[in-house]
């Protein structure tokens, strides 16, 4: 079977398309998380997070996902808005990275904070959906972008 140039320009192509549908999905579901931390929609969270979750904080405390949900429940951890500056992801098969700086504001033991953020987390997908198994802030200082 005689094949022209074509058709390796396509199967060239395929990988990149794939990594860009993964990349678009992913930055979607860093939005959908997002969304129901401040929404305290825990239905939505309990789907969003893997049950055996590690949640680090910036103030270097570490949860499970059972922890976590439990502060928010008790309005110990309440998160007013979460903005994204920049986003970064990357899938390798059913696991996937992103790199996020962000602004947080919210309130932790009743104390308010506004912070500029680093945010890395893993997400694996099952089945169809992606997972968010770990999660790890950073503080920036005033000038990092």
């Amino acid at each position: 079977m005689r094949t022209g140039p074509w058709a390796l320009a396509f199967a060239l192509a395929i990988p990149a398309f794939a990594a860009s549908i993964a990349e678009a999905d992913l930055r979607n579901q860093e939005s959908v998380w997002a969304a129901a931390v401040v929404a305290r929609d825990f239905p939505a969270l309990d789907k969003i997070l893997m049950d055996d979750l590690i949640y680090a904080h910036s103030t270097g405390a570490v949860e499970s996902k059972a922890e976590y949900l439990d502060r928010l429940r008790k309005g110990a951890q309440r998160y007013d808005s979460i903005t994204p500056e920049k986003v970064r992801a990357a899938s390798h098969g059913d696991s996937a990275v992103t790199h996020t700086i962000l602004r947080m504001k919210g309130s932790s033991d009743g104390k308010p904070f506004d912070d500029h953020l680093m945010m890395l987390h893993l997400w694996v997908k099952q089945g169809s959906k992606w997972r968010l198994a770990a999660h790890q802030t950073t503080r920036l200082p005033p000038t990092a972008r």
